[in-house]
Formats: C-alpha cells, sequence, structure tokens
C-alpha cells in the first residue's frame, strides 16, 4: 500500500498529482509526526548521531511512512530500494538483496523500504536477518498492523518500532494551506466546508490532497458551505478492520467506558463499530458479557435486560434493533458495579486447579450401598433445615483444605444487601463451630 506522497513521479512533462507535487523535499518539510522526528525523538537523535538503524514504521495510511523511509535514505546517503510485501516474493526478495551486496562491495549503503511487511510470512520475515545483521541493508518497514502480533520476534530484535499517528486538524489544515500555496488560491470552501473536508480526510493526508484537488477543481460562484461540499464529495469510510486490531482496540474502548460509567462514551464506541461494519450480533454478545463480568450481582437485572436487548435485536433486524443494544449499553454504564462474581470465579478456578482431585469430606456423600456406609459415607451430615436458623454452618471443603473467602461483594447496589447475609452466615458459621 502507498503511503503519503509516495506516488512514483509522474512521466516527464506529463500531468502530476497535487500529492506529488507537495511531496516533501526533506524530513523538515514533513508535516506531523514530531514524536518520532523531533529533535529529541528517535529519529532526531539518530540522524543527529549519525547511527541509523533498522526501523519498522507501524501507523495508519496517509500518515508519511513512505515519505520518511525515501527523505531518510537522502539524509544518510544510502541508496532508496522500494518494495511491496503484497507483489514480491522469495525470487524478488533474492534479487534485492544481491544487488545490495554489489552496492555494498562498491562502498554504497542500502536502505530497503518494504512496504507492507507485516504481509510476508515467517520465513520470508526471517530471510532479512542476516543481512540486517551484516549491514547488507539498512531495513525500514511498514505496516498498518500491529508489530507485536505480525512481525516475528527475531525481526523487531532487531529494529526499532516507531509509531506514526494519523494526522491532526492542525496537521491537516497546514496541508490544506500548503496545497493552496502550490495551486495559488484559496480552496472554494466556507469555514464549516473546510472543516468538513478536514473530517472526511479522517486524519490521512493522501485523501486530504485527493480530495482537496477535487474541490479546487469545481467553478463555482460562491464558496461552498458543509451541506453543498457533502453533496459533492462521499465522506471517506471510517478505519475498521472487523478482525484485526482495531476491531479489539474498539470493543476495548467500548467495554471500558461502560466499566467507568461513562454512557455517552459507550455509545459513541457502539455508533464507531456499527459504522465501520461490525455485527450487531457480536456487540449483543458482548454487551451482555459486561452485565456478567462488570455489574453481576450489583444488579442482577442487568444480564436480564441485555438479554432482552438480544432478543428484541433478533426480532427487529437492523438498524431498528441496534437501538434495543443502545438503551441496554446506557443501562449498564449507569448501573452500580461489581467484578466480585468475576474475582471469586477466577479464584475458585485457580483453588481447583491446586486441590486437583480431593475428595470432598465424607459427611456430604451420599451413601447408596452399605458398603459406603461403612466407608462413613454421609455420617455426621446435618440436614440444614432441621438445623436452627435453618443452617448448620457444616464444612463442605475438602479435608485439608482452609476455606476461602472467594466471593467479597461491594457496598454497591443489590451486592451490599448480599454483603449482609454474607456476613450473617459468617457470624453464624463461626458459632456452630464453637457448640
Amino acid at each position: 500500500m502507498a503511503d503519503l506522497f509516495d506516488q512514483p513521479g509522474a512521466a516527464q512533462g506529463g500531468p502530476r498529482p497535487l500529492a506529488d507535487r507537495l511531496r516533501p523535499r526533506a524530513l523538515s518539510e514533513v508535516i506531523g509526526q514530531q514524536q518520532v522526528l523531533g529533535t529529541e525523538a528517535p529519529l532526531g537523535v539518530m540522524l543527529a548521531s549519525g547511527s541509523l538503524s533498522s526501523l519498522i514504521f507501524w501507523g495508519p495510511p496517509g500518515v508519511g511512512k513512505t515519505t520518511i523511509a525515501r527523505l531518510l535514505a537522502d539524509e544518510t546517503d544510502l541508496e532508496f530500494v522500494q518494495i511491496s510485501a503484497i507483489f514480491s516474493g522469495v525470487a524478488d526478495l533474492k534479487k534485492v538483496f544481491e544487488a545490495a551486496k554489489q552496492r555494498r562491495r562498491a562502498g554504497q549503503g542500502t536502505l530497503l523500504f518494504v512496504d507492507e511487511i507485516h504481509r510476508f510470512n515467517k520465513a520470508q520475515q526471517d530471510g532479512f536477518l542476516p543481512y540486517m545483521e551484516d549491514g547488507t541493508i539498512l531495513l525500514v518497514g511498514a505496516t498498518t498492523e500491529n508489530p507485536s502480533f505480525e512481525l516475528n520476534a527475531a525481526l523487531l530484535s532487531r529494529a526499532q518500532v516507531l509509531v506514526l499517528e494519523r494526522l491532526g486538524e492542525t496537521d491537516l489544515e497546514s496541508l490544506i494551506c500548503r496545497a493552496e500555496a502550490e495551486l495559488g488560491r484559496p480552496l472554494p470552501l466556507a469555514p464549516d466546508a473546510r472543516m468538513a473536508l478536514k473530517e472526511m480526510a479522517d486524519g490521512d493526508g493522501r485523501a486530504l490532497l485527493n480530495l482537496v484537488e477535487q474541490v479546487a477543481a469545481w467553478k463555482v460562484a460562491a464558496p461552498l458551505d458543509r451541506d453543498a461540499l457533502s453533496a459533492r464529495l462521499m465522506r471517506r469510510a471510517a478505519k475498521y478492520d472487523k478482525s484485526g486490531e482495531e476491531h479489539y482496540n474498539l470493543i476495548s474502548a467500548l467495554h471500558k467506558s461502560v466499566r467507568g460509567s461513562d454512557p455517552d462514551a459507550a455509545l459513541y464506541w457502539f455508533a464507531r463499530m456499527l459504522a465501520g461494519g461490525e455485527d450487531p450480533r457480536f456487540l449483543a454478545r458482548r454487551i451482555t458479557r459486561m452485565a456478567v463480568e462488570d455489574i453481576g450481582l450489583a444488579d442482577p437485572q442487568a444480564q436480564t435486560i441485555c438479554l432482552d436487548a438480544w432478543q428484541v435485536y433478533e426480532r427487529l433486524g437492523s438498524p431498528e434493533g441496534e437501538l434495543a443494544l443502545a438503551q441496554a449499553l446506557v443501562y449498564l454504564a449507569l448501573a452500580p458495579k461489581s467484578n466480585a462474581t468475576y474475582v471469586a470465579y477466577k479464584g475458585a478456578v485457580a483453588l481447583a486447579r491446586k486441590t486437583g482431585s480431593a475428595m470432598p469430606p465424607k459427611h456430604i456423600l451420599n451413601a447408596p450401598t452399605s458398603m459406603m456406609k461403612d466407608q462413613g459415607y454421609g455420617t455426621g451430615y446435618a440436614y440444614d433445615h432441621d438445623a436452627e436458623d435453618g443452617f448448620s454452618g457444616q464444612n463442605y471443603f475438602p479435608d485439608g483444605v482452609p476455606r476461602p473467602d472467594l466471593y467479597q461483594p461491594v457496598e454497591r447496589g443489590f451486592e451490599r444487601d448480599l454483603k449482609k447475609r454474607l456476613d450473617y452466615f459468617a457470624k453464624l458459621r463461626a458459632r456452630r463451630q464453637q457448640d
């Protein structure tokens, strides 16, 4: 995938796209990314010290990954070679490495820029290692996917990962101003339409310049407002991969907004995921999980509301059924929170794993045969309904396993009442054991 200003130069004398004409000629001309390009930032420090290491640029499309790589080659007098993992195979890599070897013998270094590097498989990624280690190439990879998940540990250990961020509103405005200077005229847009144009770009500089080029070609009598611009241009689709990292990022944001009792944020992330094409049934399942994990018995009705909303969605479908899911989200966000049952369950799982196959105490085992009665099964069992207060206080854990305090309800919602009951039985149990 190409990146900001990274299209190859147009044929001599032919038309050149605006993005090509505005391609930075020095790192100081790059808009944004000061977190990696600044004087005290990683690349700034590397260039100042004259020691550039292999790099992985991780960021969304249109933020300058290819441009920065090309300019790094210029700054360090390295030969810039670009390949794409989408179109390159083992044979192509061998040719690139052989050419880099020959270049090295002639005293010329090579900066190999690999676009979409995460698309190479494990064996292909391993193929870079010896050439990185002996200095044949300085690798600069670009990826829109999380390197932790998509790149080999061996490759990551030999390269520094630098995160490039989507362009902010100020960066996009600077890019528009630079484009207007190149065009020699302002865009025919009212202030609200100018803001809408930046929103349509969604942090992608290349997308913005493509939109600017379209707008600049229009012949209009008066500046266009937001509505007029929206009628002429389609909004760029939001970046969202239902099977990739963005999927997990947004569901994490949604879940934590509910846990943080923020219904507005929860509705926002819910809408973002739906706009990206997420399956509402997946969201219904995750919303129900939130009720179980983060609200639990602090509000037992929360689970029922989620299941009802899920059923309403199944009856109505989209888009009407999505409102029922939104209502469930608001209810969860404003419900009292408790993960006491969740924590207790995890503690029980850990204790069960630790104690292995320890038998229940014999007094709570049934004795359907005479042999089992002779073994003591059921002997001493106290029938709780016959005990005072309907509570015997007997031990139900395996012999030799100390009684744990797994469930510790919070002082919120319905669990406040459950805590009173738990404390009551604890006192009663202690009294029965002393008798």
